[in-house]
């Protein structure tokens, strides 16, 4: 039962104060010996719980992933193998899988998408983590703009996308080899700019130490770095920005 559900039933009197606190107190996680779900956190962050699949069983998995679509009516899995998918797919034909951001989802049809996030990349090569940044905040419920191969070695190609840009409630910019878009955006935008550094270039770049370094240390003003190759964190904090957009 919903938060909301059980306080409309205090206020029509068919539940107590003191039942309904039980009620609350009780879901506060659901106990499954190898996990405990989060079943609160859409009431206290308005954000449900999604699952990391990498490295899980897929016995595991499959009751994780039904708990929380029996919860919610839709569910979101980052970081899923292909052979993750096939499993889950066998007993919910409904799924879907992208096998460029490795995402798994069940999501609810006719959502409405609010605001604006722009995403960019330097690259091609930096797309995958583009697009679980880009899914992740389309999934709970930002438009999302994508702008793809924009990197400094062609900077011309980043101004011809730039009033689009602009026009975004926040920026995020995913970029490896040095990581230098995000300062370039930082420095063009009146917005707050989420660097994501990745895993993609030569070998001084150690597997996006170079970029997440060059991100860290940028002069530009208004830029905060997630982890390497964190798109999912860029776009939960970025639909949190959004909606404060929204709400202004």
């Amino acid at each position: 039962m919903e938060i909301q559900e059980i306080l409309n039933q205090v206020k029509s009197g068919g539940l107590s104060v003191e039942d309904a606190e039980k009620r609350i107190k009780s879901r506060s996680f659901e106990e499954m010996g190898y996990a405990k779900l989060d079943m609160n956190r859409k009431a206290r962050t308005g954000f449900a719980e999604v699952i990391y699949c990498s490295g899980k069983t897929d016995e595991h998995l499959l009751n994780i992933f039904k708990k929380l679509y029996e919860e919610e009516g839709e569910v979101f899995g980052t970081r899923a193998t292909p052979e993750q998918y096939a499993f889950i797919k066998k007993h919910y034909s409904e799924s879907e899988y992208d096998p460029l951001s490795h995402i798994i989802k069940i999501e609810k049809s006719g959502k409405k998408k609010i605001g604006k996030i722009a995403v960019c990349t330097a690259g091609t090569a930096d797309i995958p983590v583009a697009e679980e940044a880009a899914q992740t905040a389309e999934y709970f419920g930002a438009y999302v703009e994508r702008t793809y191969d924009v990197g400094v070695s062609g900077i011309h190609r980043l101004f011809s996308r730039l009033d689009k840009i602009q026009d975004a409630n926040c920026v995020v910019a995913v970029a490896g080899m040095e990581g230098a878009l995000a300062s370039v955006l930082g420095g063009l935008v009146e917005v707050p700019v989420i660097a994501v550094p990745t895993s993609i270039g030569y070998g001084a770049s150690m597997k996006g130490l170079s970029a997440l370094l060059t991100m860290i240390n940028s002069c530009a003003n208004g830029i905060a770095v997630v982890n390497i190759d964190n798109g999912y964190g860029a776009g939960y904090i970025a639909t949190q920005i959004n909606r404060l957009g929204v709400r202004e």
